[in-house]
């Protein structure tokens, strides 16, 4: 393969993004409507590619759980596509107004919000990733350089192809979606130097590639999508229901990052129902790592309950494992939670409003729930068409970003002569 002049694809990358700042609301949903029915005109290639990725992902010895969640794209494309057109359904946040006033002086203020410019997102496995990120940074007016994962790279060029020749038929830039087709780590280093073209940069992936970014980057890096997710079951909760939202929370898809990993359960319910969820959970498979108070009420109900390790419980499992703690109270359940959290999805069920609400004011994460699944941390799933990635982070974003999140914002000033005295 040959080398890849990095400075170049930033170079067309901003470029692309001046002129895609320029294009109106309507250019950009009718892009993406075309990127929609190319991608469903194409499938069959990439269902294609993909099956090939998969194929090798196999022969390396790959879980299939990891597979089925992260890289097949049989089950999901569907759905991706669909993604598509409900972006376009979304508001444009470019160029939206808001805080504004007239001051004493009578000068009028405002602040516009406006793309980023180029984002640079730096992912690993998951395919659909492709394309949610090229419909958001578009929507929103940006430019995008993307390295996925070498085990989805034939899926990944498969739908940049399509995608690029879109623009391109559509009157648009191509160089507004570029991507990394080399494996080689030395272009991850050199991206995260491109602090001349590139705003910003987003990782999408395990802990050591949110590291590498946090120490090498010269550009903003936004860090999340590290999971380590909480639940949280009083004495008054509807067990029923919370069986319920347990079973969804690690069993739907187990391999992605607001997928539960850790049980906290009140002890004056730990005997009645800890056994109820061990019984419910193992026959989807799960296994359980327990802390001596939790493996005490589960005596004699199997192997697929283990005793915890002391790094257990800061683990995130990505696969059917699941950590089960008790404790005395609600303040000793939100200490643990804060100090092995990773601030990304963590929730209480129970019916009594109070506690509900400290918890939700006392747990510090992107995302907080009351008698929900911890799943619902995604941008579809909270109304926002998609998502480029999970912000667990303070700053600028949190939580899922999808539109809004991609644009900064201007002070609009007009006057009238205004001169300052």
């Amino acid at each position: 393969m040959s080398q890849i002049d990095m400075q170049a694809l930033g170079q067309r990358a901003k470029a692309a993004a001046t002129q895609l700042a320029r294009m109106t609301t309507a250019q950009k949903n009718d892009v993406l409507t075309a990127i929609a029915d190319a991608l469903e005109l194409h499938r069959e290639t990439i269902l294609a590619e993909n099956a090939l990725d998969v194929q090798d992902a196999r022969a390396a010895g790959t879980d299939d759980i990891w597979i089925k969640d992260r890289l097949d794209l049989n089950k999901r494309i569907t759905g991706m596509i669909t993604d598509v057109r409900n972006v376009v359904r979304l508001p444009d946040p470019v160029g939206k107004e808001y805080d504004a006033r007239t001051l004493e002086n009578g000068l009028r203020v405002s602040r516009r919000r406006t793309p980023l410019g180029v984002i640079g997102v730096i992912y690993e496995s998951r395919p659909n990733v492709t394309v949610d990120v090229v419909v958001l940074t578009i929507k929103s007016g940006n430019a995008v350089i993307l390295r996925g994962g070498k085990d989805s790279l034939r899926s990944n060029l498969a739908m940049v192809r399509i995608m690029r020749d879109t623009l391109t038929a559509c009157g648009f830039p191509a160089d507004a979606v570029q991507y990394i087709e080399s494996p080689d780590r030395q272009y991850v280093s050199e991206m995260l130097r491109l602090h001349d073209y590139i705003d910003l940069i987003i990782p999408r992936g395990g802990a050591s590639l949110h590291k590498l970014c946090r120490e090498n980057s010269t550009i903003p890096v936004i860090t999340g999508g590290i999971g380590i997710c909480h639940l949280y079951v009083d004495e008054t909760a509807d067990f029923d229901a919370a069986l319920r939202v347990i079973h969804n929370a690690k069993t739907q898809k187990p391999a992605v990052c607001n997928s539960l990993d850790a049980l906290l359960v009140k002890a004056d319910i730990a005997a009645d129902f800890l056994p109820r969820v061990v019984a419910h959970l193992a026959s989807s498979g799960v296994s359980f790592r327990a802390e001596p108070r939790a493996l005490a009420t589960l005596a004699g109900t199997g192997e697929a309950v283990q005793p915890a390790t002391s790094e257990d419980f800061n683990t995130e499992w990505m696969s059917l494992v699941l950590g089960l703690k008790v404790v005395d109270t609600l303040d000793e359940a939100i200490d643990h939670i804060n100090a092995h959290s990773m601030g990304h999805s963590d929730g209480i069920l129970t019916r009594k409003a109070d506690d509900a609400e400290y918890f939700l004011n006392a747990v510090d994460s992107s995302a907080v729930f009351w008698n929900a699944s911890t799943r619902f941390n995604d941008g579809g799933a909270l109304g926002l068409g998609a998502e480029i990635a999970v912000s667990t982070q303070k700053l600028q974003a949190r939580g899922p970003m999808a539109l809004e999140e991609l644009t900064t914002y201007k002070w609009v000033v007009v006057g009238d002569g205004h001169v300052r005295a």
